[in-house]
């Protein structure tokens, strides 16, 4: 992988990690430490009288101090750990597995964490420098005077953490976070509109023709199951160029890779060694989960997801979907002006390399709004909304396959509330909102 390729996913993995930003609190924790404890016995007298005024007593009042903080520091990390795996258990059973993701994310719960923890370890180490032989005594005040700094500070990052725990796991705010995850995502992976919607006939490739050009053909099977998380394009062009080769890439970010099938073929002028071709799966790295970093449709089944959730007999609660229908239809009316990648991949010189499946508008609205219209058939208020928003998007998009796929959409909803509304009234307002695509 390139460097840029590295350096996003180990990111993506650390930001999701519980263990990464904790531990570099408690390395801060540790070299703040042993700096105080220098600054302590470098300057023990100079700060005598400024350190002494603060803090006047002894080694034994310092080890009760210490003591204190340590003992009280790392039980309050075990009721901040207790209140996070409660959370997490809580955001699995109503929210969905996949939200997990977006609670570990969350800096502030990283932060507490080892912002506990990093104070018990400086309270050790402090404790451990203390003297109290006679003609030997040191009390490291400036130290213990910065414990008991942390210690305080730590008593608002609790306060600070309760109150971001209890919002954060209603349920409009999950939707709110999430939705916006997914925002930055779509923005990340696709390009601002360029004023016209992509013709597909302006990229299109005879693939017949270089089929013929390149009679050699190597299925290249996988030889690991898993997710597929990101493709390495920026390399694998360069290994097209340099083997004269083309690539027909099977699987995209998101899929799923079944070891010993095929990930993709290779088409070659002349014959290659079975080692040059199975080059083609390092430019594919898989994980054992899906995430957000080439697959945009991950981040919209995450939205889906609550709203499935909330649509099942055992929640019944619509006010949750409506809101993840709103929270999809900015993003989908984003992404109805937005470029999309196309299939064919070109090199420097303009010479056809890689053929690769592609997400597009159409694709995103089916996973957008395929399961809501499912599981909330049988609610009104759910397919109503649903209808609403499918006549806003039809309003914005260019005309073309959006607009087509926007009212294949339309027509489905409607069929589904014509056959599960039993109210007249429910069934007028529906008919009312699917006759409004007429006007444009």
């Amino acid at each position: 992988m390139t460097l840029k390729s590295q350096y996003l996913q180990l990111k993506d993995y650390l930001s999701t990690s519980f263990w990464f930003l904790p531990l570099m609190i408690i390395f801060a924790m540790i070299l703040m430490a042993t700096v105080n404890v220098w600054v302590d016995t470098r300057f023990e007298e100079e700060l005598a009288d400024v350190a002494g005024f603060l803090f006047s007593g002894g080694p034994e009042s310092a080890r009760s101090i210490l003591s204190t903080i340590a003992g009280g520091m790392l039980g309050v990390a075990g009721t901040v750990f207790s209140i996070t795996l409660v959370v997490l258990t809580l955001a699995t059973n109503s929210l969905g597995p996949r939200l997990l993701r977006h609670f570990m994310h969350d800096r502030l719960n990283q932060v507490v964490l080892g912002a506990y923890v990093a104070t018990f370890v400086y309270g050790l180490l402090v404790l451990g420098t203390i003297q109290s032989d006679p003609g030997e005594e040191f009390v490291p005040r400036i130290s213990i005077l910065f414990g008991m700094a942390i210690s305080v500070a730590n008593i608002f990052l609790l306060i600070l953490f309760i109150h971001h725990i209890s919002v954060s796991i209603q349920a409009d705010q999950v939707v709110s976070d999430v939705a916006n995850n997914l925002d930055e995502t779509v923005r990340k992976l696709y390009p601002e509109s360029l004023g016209h919607e992509p013709d597909s006939e302006d990229y299109s490739v005879d693939l017949s023709m270089y089929k013929t050009e390149y009679p050699e053909t190597y299925d290249v099977p996988c030889t690991r199951s898993g997710y597929v998380q990101s493709v390495d394009v920026e390399r694998l062009i360069p290994w097209c160029v340099k083997q004269d080769v083309w690539v027909e890439l099977h699987l995209r970010p998101g899929d799923y890779a079944i070891r010993d099938l095929p990930i993709g073929r290779v088409y070659a002028r002349q014959a290659m060694e079975k080692d040059t071709v199975r080059q083609l799966e390092q430019f594919l790295y898989y994980g054992d989960k899906r995430t957000p970093l080439q697959d945009a449709e991950f981040a919209v089944h995450q939205v889906v997801e609550v709203a499935a959730r909330a649509l099942s007999p055992g929640v019944n609660d619509p006010y949750t979907a409506i809101t993840c229908i709103d929270k999809l239809t900015s993003v989908l009316a984003y992404l109805a002006r937005a470029e999309f990648p196309v299939a064919e991949r070109l090199d420097a010189e303009g010479q056809f390399r890689v053929w690769a499946r592609t997400l597009d508008f159409t694709g995103m609205l089916d996973a957008a709004f395929n399961q809501i219209r499912q599981f909330g058939a049988s609610s009104p208020a759910v397919i109503i909304r649903l209808m609403d928003r499918l006549v806003i998007l039809y309003r914005i998009a260019p005309k073309g396959s959006a607009r087509k796929a926007i009212l294949r959409h339309a027509r489905m909803v409607h069929r589904a509330g014509e056959e599960h509304l039993v109210e007249p009234n429910d069934r007028r307002d529906l008919q009312q909102r699917y006759l409004q695509f007429q006007d444009y």
